[in-house]
């Protein structure tokens, strides 16, 4: 394999894919890996400002007098989380360090929550982005502390009277450990520590000692008065802890199917040892050996969201409007602060399915022709359930729409392959575009159809046609 195909295959699968300029100047392996880790945290993203939260919160919407414009309010206010994920999308194509924002993405469905409250979407998501590369057990406290963590798995009503178990059982089987890994009395004893846990006016995390149990409590095998931090610390010393986060982060960086478990056991020992440091165990995966053969070549299908940030950091494009960018997350099964359970998007094939690769091909030729392409496909609305059976899915036509013109610099893009004979252009182009190698009967195939009519309607229709293959689904 050489350096291009190594690069390439790197910023795929740390980011949302290469651009010309990394593609046409390689480095090595090591080298560019370790230019993937920022030496600081990136800046917050900010939709929400504390004085508009001030005047929607619930206290002050409770004081508000008039219905109709406390229910307009909250219509204005729920609409700031859709601005909070475009604000997202372009922080992917236009960051400097897109392993921060492909980490914060993963870890946005490894801590799901779904609120339509985007003051508690944006603390958790700056929280996300801060310690996407850092320790995890930091993360797990900051996102455990969260008022969008604490609220959607009811925290606030775990009280000493009532204990409510949703945090404490989520916590173990989602955050930690996994399913089979504890028993119902654990779960039961770590709702108690978990009691007091919640948060003021201002979404600040707070401690109320009156609802507390302080009580002696058997947890994993150990008794003492635990409260909240000391169940989350028993649960970081379980190397069985890191054992599940590292088999998550192999399925997300590597391969969702191909388990090796001797890579597992060796890369989870490492994780655990360094005390959850997420950055180093990622530049153990980045740098194996392993994760540049053909086996983990182009065996990951590409998220909604990889997608539609990939067309913009591969192609210098860009989506006029919005609205575009919503729809489509909807239609493709991967809308930004809305995971269809508390377990997240299950990734892998789940993003495939006859009606979302049929858009998906024809995506291409609407989005960089300029052409307008009414969308009528079903969309699938899932009910927000646990994890812990079927989850409810209750498919409804989706309201059609028509993709939004993208806003394409071909003649930038040109520049890079104009000097080429038009015999080499193809697979030149496949070379950058795609994970995996063309025979040269497909080859062919797409030359079949492109327009010779000049160099440049060439190289733009055989772009258009090779995004349009299903070897681009891949990564």
């Amino acid at each position: 394999m050489d350096l291009q195909q190594q690069n390439r295959h790197l910023y795929s699968r740390a980011g949302f894919g290469i651009s010309l300029t990394a593609f046409t100047t390689p480095l090595p392996v090591d080298q560019l890996a370790g230019s993937l880790f920022p030496s600081s945290s990136p800046e917050p993203l900010i939709v929400v400002s504390v004085a508009e939260w001030a005047l929607n919160s619930p206290k002050a919407m409770k004081a508000m007098q008039d219905d109709a414009a406390r229910k307009e309010m909250k219509k204005a206010f729920r609409e700031r989380t859709k601005d909070l994920n475009l604000l997202w999308l372009q922080a992917m194509v236009h960051t400097q360090f897109p392993l921060v924002e492909k980490t914060a993405l993963f870890w946005h469905g490894h801590f799901a929550t779904h609120l339509d409250n985007p003051w508690f979407d944006q603390l958790l998501l700056n929280e996300l982005r801060r310690n996407a590369l850092g320790n995890f057990g930091e993360l797990l406290v900051a996102v455990s502390k969260s008022p969008a963590m604490l609220q959607f798995l009811n925290n606030r009503q775990n009280k000493k009277q009532h204990p409510n178990e949703n945090f404490a059982r989520e916590v173990m089987e989602l955050f930690t450990l996994g399913r089979g890994h504890y028993t119902e009395d654990d779960v039961k004893e770590a709702a108690r520590a978990f009691t007091g846990w919640s948060f003021d006016e201002d979404g600040i995390f707070v401690f109320n000692e009156k609802q507390h149990d302080a009580g002696p409590k058997k947890f994993l095998g150990r008794t003492g008065n635990f409260n909240g931090d000391d169940i989350l610390g028993i649960l970081l010393q379980q190397k069985q802890t890191a054992i599940f986060i590292t088999q998550k982060l192999y399925r997300y960086f590597v391969s969702d199917e191909h388990i090796n478990d001797k890579h597992i056991k060796q890369l989870a020992g490492e994780f655990y040892d360094s005390n959850y440091d997420i950055a180093a165990l990622l530049r153990t995966i980045f740098t194996a050996p392993w994760f540049y053969t053909d086996a983990v070549m182009g065996a990951k299908i590409k998220s909604p969201v990889h997608l539609l940030v990939g067309y913009q950091r591969m192609l210098p494009m860009q989506f006029r409007q919005g609205s575009t960018l919503i729809n489509l997350q909807r239609v493709l099964g991967q809308h930004l602060f809305s995971p269809p359970n508390v377990a997240g998007w299950p990734g892998g094939r789940y993003w495939i399915d006859n009606s979302s690769l049929a858009i998906r091909m024809r995506l291409p030729e609407a989005l960089f022709r300029s052409k307008e392409l009414n969308l009528s496909s079903k969309e699938t609305v899932k009910e927000m359930t646990d994890a812990h059976g079927p989850v409810t899915m209750d498919t409804q036509p989706a309201k059609p729409f028509k993709v939004g013109k993208a806003e394409v610099d071909w003649t930038a893009f040109m520049a890079a392959w104009k000097g080429l004979a038009r015999q080499n252009v193809a697979a030149a182009l496949a070379a950058y575009l795609l994970p995996v190698s063309l025979t040269q009967a497909q080859l062919d195939m797409v030359i079949t159809f492109a327009d010779n009519s000049s160099d440049e309607s060439y190289i733009k229709s055989i772009t258009i046609l090779l995004m349009q293959l299903p070897e681009y689904q891949l990564s």
